[in-house]
């Protein structure tokens, strides 16, 4: 009988489990953070949306969704994924030639694809998991730190889905996936040597970069440098973004109190500059609780990733985290004026549907790691 409690009591903890999430293999303390971070961001999208309750029903449904997307992905073992991480980098480069080629064009872009009838989705957010995975599958089979043509071929992996999801022109996304591809190269161990050289080819690139973006791109830099430029057109939404934060204090103005949010002088207030509405209505205290939330997401993935048992495995859930917390700095960073604005949303406040079941999709992918840990000896 002691024999078989201690076995048992050696599952569950080999597995993770706790209050029976283990068999489900979820995860609790993170499928915690985030519920708490996506309550949060429902009470703040009820007044960014001025009271809109068809948003706030929307957003809801969309997170059920996701977490039903989430808990699927959950039960597919890391060994699947590792196997077939090939094809669906491949399938989804193809898809993104197919968006070059005969993509839906709108908003001055062509980043979906249309299935007459059915629906339209945008192929660039599957490589935002696709990307990391891929790379993950192809260092696990190499000797670790890599070396120079391990290095050259994970630069061609990355670089074809970038530049296609670039010339859409789609600049934020492309380079939140150049961010997941460093990621894991980083994570897999790479010589200062070869951080010092790559720092110096990426800032040589720059000005051919710069030459290559699209005019609205480069007035977003400009408009950064210097948003009273143009204080009633391109910058206008940092200006006002700025003040809401500002004017929010300590305690904030109160819930749907906020002047910059209510009287519409905040643009885009429900989406990329959301959590302007957050800081202006609940001040530095909401803010800090958001924080607080995020750090717990972070922290938590980071543990399991920690805690994974292969190469594979600590690569890929080390790089969706830290991807994710890239998602949080970016958007607050371009909110707040300390970076340009390219179009990335609040993780898991603002509203929108694809990226959260993206993001929530990575998440499941970081819990299959960790709950499908292997048994150890005693």
């Amino acid at each position: 009988m002691k024999g078989w409690l201690r076995t048992f009591y050696q599952r569950r903890h080999a597995r993770g489990d706790s209050m029976g999430f283990g068999m489900l293999h979820i995860d609790p303390w993170l499928l915690l953070s985030l519920m708490l971070t996506m309550a949060g961001g429902l009470v703040v999208l009820y007044s960014a949306s001025g009271e809109a309750r068809l948003y706030v029903e929307a957003q809801a449904l969309r997170f059920v969704l996701a977490f039903v997307v989430m808990a699927i992905i959950a039960q597919i073992p890391p060994v699947t994924m590792q196997r077939w991480a090939p094809a669906m980098y491949v399938l989804v480069t193809l898809m993104l030639v197919a968006v070059a080629v005969t993509g839906y064009h709108a908003m001055g872009a062509k980043r979906w694809l249309e299935i007459p009838g059915v629906m339209r989705f945008q192929p660039s957010e599957f490589m935002k998991i696709v990307m990391p995975m891929m790379l993950a599958s192809y260092l696990s089979r190499r000797s670790i730190p890599m070396s120079w043509p391990d290095l050259g071929v994970c630069v061609l992996i990355m670089m074809v889905p970038v530049l296609l999801i670039a010339r859409q022109p789609d600049l934020g996304t492309a380079l939140l996936i150049f961010a997941a591809a460093m990621f894991v190269i980083f994570l897999a161990g790479i010589s200062w040597r070869l951080v010092f050289i790559s720092v110096l080819v990426i800032g040589a690139a720059l000005p051919l970069l710069w030459f290559n973006m699209h005019d609205y791109q480069r007035q977003r830099v400009l408009t950064f440098l210097n948003p009273e430029m143009d204080p009633l057109g391109s910058g206008w939404n940092i200006i006002q973004s700025k003040t809401a934060i500002g004017s929010g204090g300590l305690f904030g103005k109160g819930w749907m109190d906020g002047t910059q949010a209510q009287l519409q002088f905040l643009p885009e207030r429900h989406t990329d500059f959301i959590v302007a509405v957050l800081a202006e209505e609940f001040g530095m205290v909401g803010m800090i609780l958001l924080m607080i939330g995020y750090l717990m997401i972070v922290g938590r993935g980071l543990y399991m990733a920690y805690c994974a048992q292969d190469t594979f495995g600590r690569l890929l859930a080390g790089s969706l985290i830290l991807t994710f917390f890239i998602y949080v700095f970016v958007n607050i960073g371009m909110v707040s004026g300390i970076l340009p604005v390219v179009g990335v949303p609040l993780p898991l406040v603002s509203y929108g549907g694809t990226s959260s079941i993206t993001l929530m999709a990575g998440f499941g992918i970081v819990m299959s790691i960790h709950t499908h840990r292997r048994l150890l000896r005693p």
